[in-house]
């Protein structure tokens, strides 16, 4: 190509096209139609910058011609092994509708060897009933109301009334059978929960025809604790089966891990069938699992008793405080107690309706308001019927006796007779395992809820005026009032204090027992016992009372069962009483004078 840069223009020569002049800048308004012809040959010659060539669109087309042909073939393709899926499945299905369990049983067997992911769906549909067929066997449909379809594809059938069909029937066999398919299916779920469940069941089971299939399940498993689930199925399993001495050492080291009541069943079943070489084996673990489950056992009865005991401390510190200053026995305290349960489910229900994303909170915001109200309740109890019964104690019985029932019958007249339902807090739900114990949530909190109210509480008595002049008082009320010390105002604090804590503890007993208007006489004399016990008027005494008889209560119910177990208490605090009057710890009050 040659260019010319001149003072009159440009001249451009291309292979096989004469030499054109262009105009100038200044000289565009000037268009020769020689110039513009040639133009037009040139540009339709040379493709466009950007267009495509006609081989590049060929090459184009057949791609899309075929990328269309295989998803057509792909979609055939599917759709003819999924039909054949299904006609796979049809004379499995219709081999539950046999008149014998006993095919039924293979029928489901054979299913559940399959591992098609409508099986499950056709084996909950035999179990919930809707599966009919022939009263002389044959082809088994789904029947929902008056319809007849295919229990497979759900497509109605025509032609086969359902008058002629019968459900089919199951017995505790194809029960079984039926539950032992479905934890086999259930071990490659994609949900987590669900072969934890299937491996538990099998574990449960203990059917060896699941073995091969549990060993591919356990080769693809990665959740830790899931893993750990089939491998104690798996060695349940091996312990029935001919596997070898060193598998089942395997196996029998694999059972003894668990050191649970069922590792101890499993192995004692498996000493009886055991070859010699084994039984010195699974003998040793079996004794082994025993001494560990007895002290267990034992650590069960004082954490169990903890708990109880947690409960009547929050029942019964508030009356060892009216009891100990005031010399008042007050029969009317459980019903605080219970007052406090109430207002726990008021406060619940109130967040409920007006913030319901608080819901969480409503314990919390319980606790101030159940002890400011039954503290008020008891301020009003003490001005308006104590203070004038002061130095009676059988009229003071009776009055505050005949109160509690007033009271009873008032929230039976507002909320009705039955029970209550105060939601647990999802903070306080659940269990965990700590060693051989199961523990709640629930009580675990209520034990740390009622150590913080008892430190509070001595607190508050050891660093407060109000302490102590409520101290002063119970040593000794003369010289106390003749300090200067207001006797009328600190027995109205001490009763409100002592009935904001039973309110307290109405909100924690709200958590673990039924809120009813009997709620507080079922505390009341374990109450009065604890105080007793400890020493009136003595928080540590209370505290002392309250976990002994709690323990004591949980390691006699085994033995004697709970209500003579109860009975046995009080006979051994009536004994222990003669000895010691004035309880565990001895404190000098007005009560004693």
């Amino acid at each position: 190509m040659a260019r010319n840069m001149h003072g009159s223009g440009r001249t451009r020569t291309d292979e096989g096209f004469p030499a054109m002049s262009y105009p100038q800048k200044r000289n565009r308004k000037v268009v020769p139609a020689e110039f513009l012809g040639r133009c037009a040959r040139y540009t339709a010659v040379l493709p466009r910058e950007g267009a495509l060539t006609h081989m590049q669109l060929t090459s184009r087309a057949l791609r899309i011609v075929l990328l269309l042909l295989g998803l057509g073939l792909a979609f055939t393709t599917g759709a003819a092994s999924g039909a054949q899926a299904q006609d796979a499945l049809k004379p499995l299905i219709d081999g539950l509708g046999a008149t014998a369990f006993p095919q039924k049983v293979e029928a489901v067997k054979q299913l559940a060897a399959t591992g098609d992911p409508k099986v499950p769906e056709i084996l909950e549909k035999l179990s919930a009933g809707e599966l009919f067929a022939p009263k002389t066997g044959g082809a088994v449909y789904l029947v929902e109301g008056d319809v007849v379809s295919d229990p497979v594809t759900g497509a109605p059938v025509e032609g086969v009334p359902a008058a002629s069909l019968q459900k089919i029937r199951l017995n505790n066999m194809l029960r079984g059978a039926i539950g032992d398919a479905m934890s086999q299916l259930t071990l490659l779920s994609p949900d987590r929960n669900a072969r934890l469940s299937a491996a538990q069941a099998l574990l449960a089971s203990g059917d060896t025809a699941n073995l091969a299939l549990l060993d591919g399940a356990l080769s693809k498993e990665g959740d830790a604790e899931v893993k750990a689930a089939m491998e104690s199925a798996r060695a349940v399993l091996i312990l029935k089966t001919d596997a070898s001495a060193e598998d089942k050492k395997a196996a029998i080291e694999n059972v003894a891990a668990r050191g649970d009541r069922g590792a101890l069943n499993i192995l004692t079943a498996a000493l009886s069938t055991a070859p010699p070489d084994l039984v010195p084996v699974i003998q040793s673990r079996i004794d082994g699992i025993t001494s560990s489950l007895a002290v267990w056992d034992v650590v069960q009865n004082v954490w169990y008793g903890l708990s109880l005991g947690s409960v009547l401390l929050l029942a019964a510190i508030g009356l060892a405080i009216t009891f100990g200053v005031m010399g008042v026995i007050n029969m009317a305290h459980g019903e605080m107690v219970m007052l406090g349960a109430y207002t726990t489910y008021v406060v619940q229900q109130t967040v409920a309706s007006f913030a319901p994303g608080l819901s969480t909170f409503s314990l919390a915001f319980a606790v101030p308001i159940a002890f400011l109200f039954t503290g008020l309740v008891g301020v009003a109890i003490e001005r308006g019927i104590i203070r004038f019964l002061y130095g009676r104690p059988l009229e003071t019985l009776l009055a505050t006796w005949g109160l509690s029932l007033i009271l009873q019958q008032t929230i039976r007249t507002i909320f009705g007779p039955t029970n209550r339902q105060v939601d647990n807090p999802s903070w306080m739900s659940g269990t965990f395992d700590f060693g051989g114990l199961a523990i709640t949530w629930n009580r675990m909190w209520i034990i740390v809820f009622s150590l913080a109210v008892f430190l509070a509480l001595l607190t508050l008595l050891k660093r407060s005026r109000l302490g102590l002049q409520m101290r002063a008082v119970t040593q000794n009320r003369r010289m106390a009032s003749s300090m200067g010390i207001r006797t009328p105002m600190v027995d109205a604090m001490t009763f409100g204090l002592g009935s904001g804590i039973a309110g307290i503890a109405g909100v924690a007993l709200s958590q673990i027992d039924n809120v009813s208007p009997n709620l507080g006489q079922n505390y009341i004399i374990d109450s009065f016992m604890v105080v007793v016990f400890g020493g009136v008027g003595n928080l540590w005494g209370t505290f002392v009372g309250a976990m002994t008889l709690g323990i004591a209560n949980k390691f006699l119910e085994p033995y004697a069962g709970a209500v003579l177990g109860k009975i046995l208490i009080l006979v051994l605090i009536i004994l222990f009483i003669q000895r010691r009057p004035r309880g565990l710890f001895a404190l000098k009050g007005r009560s004693i004078e």
